[in-house]
């Protein structure tokens, strides 16, 4: 990977850990549907007249559009609004990884190795350790808002299914693709904000939006979507996924760091340990295989 494109790939990574602050700062001030809802608005308006729409069934751009993009977003933005720290946020959000192994093998018969069996059974004991020190810390997560992240993890994972159908089936454009299923969010959020968030405080919100909001919008919008994703799949489409794909570790580090200095937010011991034993899942389902690859060739 040559120097432009591992600082291009660090761009990425910064912009997606200081995403889920930027997502603190804008629910400080408007309801987590409708601020859903405008994100994804933005993002289909106005690239979708200037991106073709890409060739595949409307089914299965609503299974897209649902999953990682309205599913995840719903119950994160709601599981942030109730508390949920930002950087703590950030992740477990990264369980997302073991869920798609989890419906693969499930759903679509995928053999599962012995690191990834080892890497889940780590992660999912570290969610368990946050679990119980959500009852016992100062830092406001409660176990509604854990079990809300643990669901927009799930949905992504539905969604990096539907993304590796679509793939496989019809040649698409990553960024159209991200572009025009994000009309299906766009519409239900705002629906959905309208009737459970009420109308009145929807009026409100828009009426009275602040210059924070806004530039959370953007920031949601065009850097963290748009920006993100295309450079992510320019990345990917140059390199092989083992070079890009670990890259994305990276993103709770910048999560939970972001959201310590520009949120001050804290953890007590007992998150921390949570926090080491899902980095190690996550360690051990990425890189376990490869080390035992390496320790055989060096004896061999």
């Amino acid at each position: 990977m040559t120097i432009k494109d591992r600082l291009l790939a660090l761009c990425v990574v910064v912009i997606w850990g200081v995403n889920f602050v930027v997502i603190k700062v804008g629910l400080q001030h408007m309801p987590p549907l409708l601020l859903a809802g405008l994100r994804f608005l933005l993002v289909a308006f106005p690239a979708i007249l200037l991106v073709p729409r890409p060739r595949l069934p409307v089914r299965w751009l609503a299974a897209y559009g649902m999953t990682i993009s309205f599913g995840q977003f719903a119950f994160l933005f709601s599981a942030i609004k109730l508390g949920m720290p930002a950087g703590l946020a950030s992740l477990i959000l990264q369980a997302q990884a073991f869920f798609t192994l989890m419906i693969g093998g499930l759903c679509f018969g995928e053999r599962l190795r012995w690191n990834q069996y080892v890497g889940m059974a780590a992660a999912a004991g570290g969610v368990l350790v946050l679990a119980e020190g959500s009852t016992i810390s100062v830092s406001g997560i409660t176990l509604t808002a854990l079990l809300l992240t643990l669901a927009a993890a799930f949905s992504w994972a539905c969604g990096n299914h539907c993304n590796r159908q679509i793939m496989q089936r019809y040649a698409v454009n990553a960024m159209s693709l991200v572009i025009w299923s994000a009309l299906i969010p766009a519409g239900l959020f705002l629906l959905c904000s309208w009737w459970f968030e009420s109308g009145e405080r929807v009026t409100a919100s828009l009426a009275t939006i602040s210059l924070s909001t806004v530039l959370a919008l953007m920031y949601l919008s065009f850097l963290s979507t748009i920006i993100g994703y295309g450079l992510w799949g320019r990345l990917l489409a140059r390199y092989d996924t083992w070079r890009v794909a670990p890259l994305s570790l990276l993103v709770p580090i910048v999560g939970l760091l972001s959201a310590m200095l520009l949120l001050g937010e804290t953890l007590s011991w007992v998150q921390l340990a949570g926090i080491l034993l899902v980095m190690l899942g996550l360690l051990i389902n990425l890189f376990g295989s490869r080390l035992i690859f390496l320790k055989r060739v060096r004896y061999s």
